[in-house]
């Protein structure tokens, strides 16, 4: 029987291919060393959010006249913390509303700070809000709230935070605190004021 021959010239693998798969390689090698880097950081820092809370409030003057016009003060303490073991926090854009029924009645601000590791620092404010008038619906709720003397406030507002992770890891999230807050009156002591932020990029 006649032998079958067999050529193999021309049968060769392209640079192209070769370098591509050599690259591809790399770039698996690359996100698993990258992969690994990020859980160990996260294992040894275990990164935590720094928030904000409401620790103490207290209506300390209410004023509300029959045209509608109310006047208030309230002596107000939130606390920033910082839950991280091994790098400080930086708060900043720090801004807070305080509201009767949607009227704004004050707008607490801070400059910017640090919070050092595991720390915390309160924000105090006595808030001396300017008269401000009431339309038929608030003075509707004030009437209400006066009767059954509890009355709500509206706080709202946020900050940025930063801290670092590790030597080349920076993080970034916006928190946002908001909460309603009831005064029995007219003892002015909160009935609640268990508030805490929430995070957000």
């Amino acid at each position: 029987m006649p032998g079958h021959f067999i050529n193999n010239r021309g049968r060769y693998t392209s640079p192209l291919i070769w370098a591509a798969a050599i690259a591809c390689a790399i770039l698996s090698t690359a996100v698993i060393v990258a992969a690994i880097v990020v859980l160990s950081i996260y294992a040894t820092y275990r990164p935590k959010i720094p928030s904000v809370h409401v620790e103490d409030a207290r209506l300390t003057k209410l004023e509300y006249d029959r045209l509608g016009v109310l006047d208030a003060a309230v002596a107000l303490t939130i606390v920033a913390e910082n839950g991280n073991a091994k790098a400080e926090a930086g708060f900043s854009a720090v801004g807070f509303d305080l509201a009767f029924h949607r009227i704004v009645m004050a707008r607490l601000r801070a400059y910017p700070f640090d919070v050092g590791a595991n720390g915390s620092v309160p924000l105090r404010y006595a808030v001396e809000a300017s008269p401000v008038p009431l339309d038929e619906e608030s003075m509707a709720a004030m009437d209400s709230a006066l009767k059954n003397g509890v009355v709500p406030l509206d706080l709202d507002g946020q900050a940025r935070t930063k801290w670092r992770v590790g030597i080349f890891l920076s993080l970034k999230y916006w928190i946002h605190l908001s909460c309603r807050i009831e005064f029995f009156w007219p003892n002015g002591s909160a009935l609640n004021s268990d508030c805490w932020s929430k995070a957000h990029l």
